[in-house]
């Protein structure tokens, strides 16, 4: 199985990588041929890829945003976006912004209240991005958490200072677009319009595009949050 992180981050601050392990989630057969597709549970409610995170994919993070800056995009202002300040926390924010954008400004999902991410969510989803980003380095239990999970793949568990090449990102659809929510990057990319029963087809059109980027590298998975595991 594969561990990730990310490598351009604010603090010195260091979480163990998440392992991405079909073991707790669906994970989707790499060729994502829509035939594949179509025996995945429906509704999907959010998509997690794992893919490399290269120097060749750096360069395109700027260029992206340049571009973005230049020509600006929609973004709803009920998107949930959390930026990544710690390293190796790439994993727990995929899973943070697939929740917090099926919880929040009247999403579906439903949260135990007096639960670790319930309370975290309680506390930031009103925030600002940069304020949401230190409230994540100040929160002991998702740091807990995290490192609960991290210790329990089916690997060995990484050493805190070693930097891993993988990163996660997460794909939901809000307000009738596809977001790309990847704390690395300065804002939500937004990737168009979609709808929830186009969104498992539309998120892996992204997702290809991520491969296209690096076609040599078989460094990739996707994971599909449904409502087996998004119970309501």
């Amino acid at each position: 199985m594969s561990t990730a992180s990310a490598k351009p981050v604010r603090t010195g601050m260091r979480w163990i990588p998440l392992e991405s392990n079909p073991d707790v989630t669906t994970a989707l057969h790499p060729r994502l041929d829509e035939e594949l597709l179509s025996f995945v549970p429906q509704p999907v409610h959010a998509i997690i890829l794992l893919f490399p995170f290269t120097e060749k994919y750096e360069e395109y993070i700027k260029e992206e945003a340049a571009k973005i800056d230049k020509e600006g995009q929609f973004v709803s202002p009920n998107v949930v976006f959390y930026p990544q300040t710690i390293h190796n926390a790439c994993g727990t924010m995929g899973v943070l912004h697939s929740i917090a954008n099926n919880w929040a400004h009247g999403g579906h999902l439903k949260l135990d209240e007096g639960g670790v991410i319930k309370n975290f969510l309680d506390k930031t989803v009103n925030l600002k991005p940069d304020e949401r980003a230190r409230a994540l380095e100040e929160d002991t239990e998702m740091a807990r958490v995290h490192k609960i999970h991290a210790s329990t793949g089916q690997t060995a568990t990484p050493d805190l200072a070693d930097e891993v090449d993988l990163h996660f990102v997460c794909l939901i659809e809000r307000d009738g677009h596809l977001y790309e929510l990847d704390g690395v990057k300065p804002y939500p990319i937004n990737h168009g319009v979609t709808t929830q029963d186009n969104f498992l087809k539309d998120a892996i059109n992204v997702a290809k595009q991520f491969v296209a980027r690096d076609p040599d590298n078989l460094n990739f998975s996707v994971i599909a949050a449904t409502s087996g595991g998004f119970d309501d």
